[in-house]
């Protein structure tokens, strides 16, 4: 990866972009999948069963930490490997293709196109993912994924492969803002209630261990990846996406971080500042 890429977009909930920077150039979504597919499952299975396996607390451990809720016998929330490994567990399909086909299906809900799978990266995945096999079959062994873990764990290295660019991110965030409503085609991508309970773990989970500090400094609900991507979600508003490769110890984008801080200094965005232009109802 060319650390020096680097590029912002932003979305409006009315079908608006703008950006500047490397807009063109596709990266592989990572983790930002993750918040994606949480969406996916509350939509197919209600919040009931995704709550039986997943949690939605924040961890302070890092993203591929092997920490499962021990009172409830579940992942602790989906924004961490092992949480995202049981929310991909809960994808329909027979098999792995079929599985991929809904996950593509579900992605083409949101940028307009089935996107391609850098399938390098994917092979990558499958033959150094040792750690997040570890993860999946402890939660094997617990009852918590079903006797499919490595079908379950290569359609998770696929929807991590994915294939994106900071304007999709962008337009995702849109979506998502604009309670699951696709900004420019209408389409309802997912209900109002899952795009509210996707904006409340991004903000409380999607930043890794630095989610603290990121809800503190900058207050929006966001996700981001180690592809270099982070993808922000001004509710009711826009959606506002960065790509940078360069990450600091939490598996972040340290220029995504930056921009990120100064513009919620200088456009009032954090959720909680009574200054912020979307703040009323007016």
């Amino acid at each position: 990866v060319d650390p020096d890429r680097f590029a912002v977009a932003a979305a409006t909930v009315d079908g608006a972009t703008e950006g500047v920077g490397d807009l063109d150039h596709a990266f592989t979504i990572q983790s930002i999948s993750k918040l994606l597919l949480y969406g996916l499952a509350l939509e197919t299975w209600g919040e009931d069963v995704v709550a039986d396996k997943v949690g939605v607390a924040p961890t302070g451990e890092s993203f591929n930490a092997i920490v499962l809720d021990g009172d409830r016998n579940r992942a602790p929330n989906p924004m961490v490997n092992a949480g995202a490994i049981a929310i991909t567990d809960l994808v329909p399909g027979d098999h792995v293709d079929a599985r991929v086909d809904v996950v593509r299906e579900m992605y083409a809900r949101y940028l307009g196109r089935r996107p391609e799978v850098d399938r390098d990266v994917w092979a990558s995945e499958r033959r150094t993912g040792n750690h997040n096999r570890a993860i999946a079959y402890l939660m094997l062994d617990r009852g918590i994924v079903e006797d499919r873990v490595e079908e379950t764990l290569d359609l998770y290295f696929a929807q991590c492969s994915v294939l994106v660019t900071t304007t999709d991110l962008a337009v995702i965030g849109a979506t998502i803002a604009n309670h699951g409503r696709h900004p420019s085609t209408g389409e309802q991508v997912v209900p109002p209630a899952v795009a509210r309970d996707m904006m409340t773990v991004a903000l409380t989970c999607g930043m890794y261990d630095y989610a603290g500090e990121w809800a503190y400094s900058v207050g929006i609900p966001a996700k981001s990846g180690v592809g270099g991507g982070i993808l922000g979600v001004l509710p009711g508003t826009a959606g506002v996406a960065t790509f940078s490769p360069r990450l600091d110890s939490h598996g972040n984008s340290v220029r995504g971080i930056a921009v990120f801080e100064e513009l919620s200094r200088a456009f009032d965005m954090h959720l909680f500042d009574p200054e912020r232009p979307w703040y009323s109802s007016t």
